[in-house]
C-alpha cells in the first residue's frame, strides 16, 4: 500500500517538554528539536505581491500542524518529510538574536521593516521555553527597527508590553491569523492553534495596549470557511481590530497531497465539495503560483469571495486612514562602549 503523504516516521534526536495555550492539549507526537547552523537570519523576499522584503524565521517546521501550510515543502530541502516531519521535527536557530544584531550592524542595513515570521509561526509552543522570537524582538527594540508580526497563538500576549514599546519607538503591527468562527472546524484543520475565541481575545488585548492590530483571514478555503467571513470580520471589529486582510488557500507542491489526504480523513463528507471549489477558484487546477493570482484566485467563485470581503470591510470601516508603511526613519544603532550619541 502506498503511504499517505502526511505520514512519515519520526526521528528522535532530542525529546522536549512544552506547554500550550490555555484550553489546548498537547499534540499526540514527540517533538524533536534540530539545530540550524545558518550564518544569517534575515531572509530576503522578492515576491511582488507581499508587503515585506525581509523576514526573520527562528523556527523551521511548525507544531501548529495546519493541514494547509504552504511552508511544508521547505522541509524537503532538509531531507525531511512535508507531513508529520514538518509538524514534529522543528529546526531551531538558537543564535537567531545574535545573528540579527550582526545584520543590523552592517552598514548596508537601513532599518527596513522586518516580518516575523512569514513562513512558520514564530510563537508556536516551543517559543514559550526557547524565547528566540522574544529575544529577536528585543534586538529590534534596541535598534529601533520596525517590525510586523503574524501569529495564530495566544503566546504572543506574553510579549505585549515589548511589542507595544516597539510600536511607540520604531513601529510595530500585529496580524492575528484567523479565518474561522467555528471552533470545532478550526481545530480540525489547525489542530494546535489557539481557538478562534482565544485569538479574538488576543486582538482585544493588543488593541487595548495601543498596538496596531488587525486580522489576517488566511487561508480562506473555498467551500469550507468562506461562509464564515462576514461574521468573523464583525467579531474582529468588535474586538478592536483596525484593519483586515485575506488570502485564498495556497497549495504549492506536495501541500496539495498533504491537505487533501488530511481533509479526506477528518472531513470525508465535505472533501469532494471543497476540492471542487478549490478547482473552481484556480481555473480547474489545485494551484496557480502566479503573483497576485495565487492569493486571490480566478473565476466567479473567487470573485464572490473578494466582493464579500470588500463589501464587509467598507461597511465596518476597516483600513480607513491606516498608513501601510511603518516609519523607517527611527532606526538607530545603539552607542558602543557606553558612549552616548550626540544626535
Amino acid at each position: 500500500m502506498k503511504p499517505r503523504a502526511s505520514e512519515n516516521p519520526p526521528i528522535r534526536f532530542r525529546d522536549v517538554t512544552v506547554t500550550y495555550d490555555d484550553g489546548d492539549g498537547p499534540p499526540p507526537a514527540t517533538i524533536t528539536l534540530l539545530e540550524d547552523q545558518s550564518r544569517s537570519i534575515l531572509a530576503h523576499n522578492d515576491s511582488e505581491d507581499l508587503h515585506f522584503s525581509w523576514s526573520v524565521n527562528p523556527y523551521r517546521g511548525c507544531q501548529t500542524a495546519c493541514h494547509y501550510c504552504y511552508a511544508r515543502p521547505n522541509h524537503e530541502y532538509l531531507d525531511m518529510g512535508a507531513g508529520t516531519d514538518f509538524d514534529t521535527k522543528i529546526v531551531i536557530k538558537r543564535n537567531a538574536p545574535e545573528l540579527l544584531r550582526e545584520a543590523f550592524e552592517k552598514p548596508s542595513w537601513k532599518g527596513e521593516l522586518v516580518m516575523f515570521s512569514g513562513v512558520t509561526d514564530c510563537f508556536q509552543p516551543i517559543e514559550r521555553d526557547l524565547k528566540l522570537t522574544q529575544q529577536c524582538l528585543q534586538v529590534c527594540l534596541e535598534y529601533k527597527n520596525p517590525v510586523s508580526i503574524i501569529s495564530k497563538h495566544a503566546l504572543v500576549e506574553r510579549d505585549i508590553d515589548l511589542i507595544a514599546e516597539l510600536g511607540r519607538e520604531a513601529g510595530a503591527s500585529l496580524a492575528v491569523s484567523l479565518a474561522w468562527t467555528d471552533a470545532e472546524l478550526a481545530r480540525t484543520i489547525e489542530p494546535w492553534a489557539a481557538s478562534p475565541q482565544r485569538r479574538l481575545k488576543v486582538i482585544e488585548a493588543f488593541a487595548k495596549a495601543g498596538v496596531d492590530v488587525g486580522i489576517m483571514m488566511a487561508p480562506i478555503i473555498p467551500g469550507l470557511n468562506d461562509s464564515q467571513m462576514v461574521g468573523l470580520l464583525e467579531a474582529a471589529k468588535d474586538a478592536g481590530a483596525k484593519w483586515a486582510g485575506w488570502t485564498l488557500l495556497r497549495l504549492p507542491g506536495v501541500v496539495k497531497e498533504v491537505f487533501e489526504d488530511r481533509l479526506r480523513v477528518s472531513l470525508p463528507l465535505v472533501a469532494d465539495r471543497v476540492m471542487n471549489r478549490i478547482r473552481d477558484t484556480r481555473g480547474g487546477k489545485l494551484y496557480d503560483p502566479t503573483f497576485f493570482t495565487r492569493g486571490r484566485g480566478v473565476g466567479v467563485y473567487a470573485q464572490t469571495i473578494a466582493t464579500m470581503f470588500d463589501t464587509t470591510v467598507r461597511r465596518l470601516r476597516f483600513n480607513e486612514g491606516r498608513d501601510e508603511q511603518i516609519s523607517k526613519n527611527r532606526f538607530q544603532r545603539p552607542p558602543k562602549g557606553g558612549q552616548l550619541s550626540l544626535f
